[in-house]
């Protein structure tokens, strides 16, 4: 073969080679743009997909709960964070965090690629994860959606996730979110428990000292936390000031300032579990949800502000009562001797106090002043029987049976087995007789008692339609709270207005979400209203409520006394008092959770619950302006009964002296006969 002929063939096969060469190239090329096109889809589809909806979330933020006058009565929160907005943040503390976690935060999109890459080059020398490298939005990612564990999958969600986090929420919006999440030791989680636990203030009060000190512990909050090592936190925040220097945050003159202070620590101001008045807020919360339609999780973490009816003088006089184990029988040595109060504007209906139990307070404790079920004995009677029978026509004056009766088989009896053939309605229910208001609901009938007792707003059960009802036996209950708000009626010319805790509520910003707008009931008219209190006054100046009397102002109310549910035992399951001045209504119940041969009440409810009652009302005197019942709608009544008394009482002590001649002259003829029969046998 020529040589030139050689050549040409050689040229050929080489540009053959060189073609094949560039297609390879080419196709190589065209692999590779497809599979980073198509990883870039992929991730594109996973950051898209990604739900990270949680983070539109509120940060939880506590419910501030005040009195009527706007004073801060409690804080609840079901959440260890107490979320702020960002404009509560200081500038500087965002800037020292900036500085120090993530300096190009404002210039990313969620991943800083330089230093992820930095953190690969050193995480391979090493053969595993040591730095992630991770910016503000990875560390949110990994804090709110992803476990602490450091695996390369683990990394991958991390990065899809914060992509997803740039593109739905704002610089501002995720550094809120950063701060309110992340721990900051000793217990804190986000900046505002941070800044109360270390500095005893608000997070807006913050210094530049402190807000880079904050900044400093994130990175290692166990070992970096002032309270555990203070050399290393003053040495961490001083290197947070001179990166803040550095990125021109702060001047030099401000770093020179910060930098020469002392890191001074206050006494912690995060708001304890031991919260002042635990009932009622227990109420305010439930009056929330089931008035208002609110979440419990809306309530307890939405930042509201709730108004409340409570009257801290009275609270606190109750609080201290119930405090007080003097004020109360001795319980049994393993049950201790339960009780509950309430007491309630008989104007507004608006709870003033309340306590729920005795002992120890523990978190959803059943509240035995809103929701406690017995039977309220006789102080059931002025509702079940006197009033309807007053506004059958009766009076206070008109004579009631009291003997031995018999009704289809239902005896009742005279707590002291003593009768007395006639009593008027008011000596009745100044004594508490048995008799006289079973016979009394006979004679109206039993439809009118129970229609009475619903109105006053006490349910009722089909079993409760007996002549029982007159002595307060009904088949399940009530509770204090409903035997405050119906008694407080007496109080208010007849009107009954719905008792509730709360009078408004507002959302974090301000807005109104819900008055009070109760319900105001005329359950009897203001006549029988002043009869039926005028009676109970006597039950409280003559009667079994002695001892609720309190010098220098009226008070009328009623006890009540249930028995015990099994025999041959002298003593009582449950002890009642419902009682009211012209300003405040309440109701005071004593008795077991469980009642059995060693558990029960060995007095009468006359020696119990009207002193719990006397001593709260007597120590809040300063907060009850009107002292003395308006009656005078029926003066002339009153006139009457009083001549009828003392007709009455005239004629009792005749008798008595006439009895007391009769056992004279018996006891002298009898003392003649055995001295006759003395000396005849002699």
């Amino acid at each position: 073969m020529k040589r030139s002929e050689y050549k040409k063939q050689h040229k050929k096969a080489m540009k053959k080679n060189s073609s094949l060469k560039k297609k390879v190239i080419r196709f190589v090329c065209v692999g590779v743009v497809l599979a980073v096109l198509s990883v870039l889809l992929i991730l594109n589809l996973f950051i898209t997909f990604s739900d990270v909806s949680k983070l539109e979330e509120p940060a939880p933020r506590s419910t501030v709960i005040y009195d009527p006058n706007g004073e801060v009565i409690s804080t609840v929160s079901n959440s260890k964070i107490e979320g702020v907005s960002i404009d509560q943040i200081p500038n500087e503390l965002v800037e020292a965090v900036v500085s120090v976690e993530d300096q190009r935060f404002y210039q990313h999109h969620g991943i800083n690629y330089l230093r992820m890459g930095r953190a690969l080059v050193e995480n391979a020398f090493k053969g595993k994860i040591v730095s992630g490298g991770s910016t503000i939005t990875q560390q949110l990612a990994k804090n709110v959606f992803l476990t602490q564990e450091r695996t390369y999958s683990r990394k991958f969600k991390e990065l899809i996730l914060a992509k997803k986090i740039e593109r739905v929420f704002s610089k501002e919006e995720i550094m809120e979110r950063y701060l309110n999440q992340i721990y900051f030791g000793d217990g804190a989680w986000g900046v505002q428990r941070a800044a109360q636990t270390y500095f005893g203030k608000d997070v807006s009060k913050l210094t530049l000292g402190e807000s880079a000190t904050l900044a400093g512990i994130i990175k290692a909050p166990s070992n970096l936390s002032p309270t555990k090592n203070m050399e290393k936190s003053v040495k961490r925040r001083n290197l947070v000031l001179s990166l803040m220097l550095r990125e021109q945050y702060i001047s030099q003159e401000e770093y020179d300032e910060a930098i020469k202070q002392n890191l001074v620590l206050s006494e912690s101001t995060v708001p304890h579990d031991d919260e002042n008045y635990p009932y009622y807020i227990d109420r305010v919360v439930d009056e929330a949800v089931n008035t208002y339609q609110l979440t419990k999780d809306e309530v307890l973490s939405g930042g509201l502000h709730i108004t409340t009816e409570i009257n801290p003088v009275v609270q606190n006089v109750l609080e201290d009562v119930y405090a007080d184990d003097r004020n109360f029988p001795e319980s049994t040595p393993d049950q201790l001797l339960q009780s509950a109060s309430v007491f309630v504007n008989p104007k507004t209906g608006g709870i003033l106090a309340l306590v729920g139990g005795r002992g120890e307070y523990t978190k959803g404790r059943f509240n035995n002043a809103t929701d406690l079920i017995r039977q309220p004995g006789s102080a059931l009677k002025p509702l079940a029987v006197y009033t309807p029978a007053l506004e059958n026509g009766y009076r206070m004056s008109d004579l009631l049976v009291d003997e031995p009766i018999d009704m289809d088989g239902y005896s009742p009896k005279n707590i002291d087995q003593q009768y007395r053939g006639e009593v008027t309605m008011y000596e009745a229910l100044e004594q508490s007789y048995n008799i006289p208001p079973v016979w009394l609901l006979d004679q109206i009938g039993i439809q009118d008692g129970v229609g009475a007792v619903e109105r006053f707003g006490i349910s009722l059960t089909k079993n409760d339609r007996t002549l029982g009802l007159a002595l307060g036996g009904l088949d399940k209950g009530t509770s204090p709270l409903r035997m405050a708000q119906a008694f407080s009626a007496f109080a208010n010319e007849g009107v009954m207005e719905e008792a509730h805790a709360i009078s408004e509520i507002k959302d974090s910003e301000g807005n109104v979400l819900g008055k009070w707008q109760g319900e105001s009931v005329q359950v009897t008219d203001a006549e029988v209203a002043e009869q039926m209190t005028y009676m109970l006054q006597g039950a409280v100046e003559e009667g079994t409520a002695k001892k609720a009397q309190i010098s220098g102002m009226d008070v009328a109310g009623k006890t009540g006394t249930t028995q015990l549910p099994f025999e041959g035992v002298d003593g009582s399951k449950d002890h009642w008092f419902v009682g009211y001045t012209p300003d405040i209504a309440g109701a005071v119940w004593l008795g077991y959770d469980k009642t059995d041969a060693d558990h029960y009440l060995t007095s009468t409810s006359s020696f119990t619950a009207p002193p719990i009652f006397e001593q709260v009302v007597s120590q809040s005197a300063s907060e009850l302006s009107t002292k003395n019942f308006d009656l005078s709608l029926i003066d002339d009544e009153i006139k009457e009964l009083k001549k009828q008394k003392k007709k009455t009482k005239e004629e009792r002590e005749k008798k008595e002296k006439k009895k007391e001649k009769d056992e004279k002259r018996k006891e002298f003829w009898k003392s003649i006969e055995k001295w006759g029969q003395k000396w005849f046998n002699d």
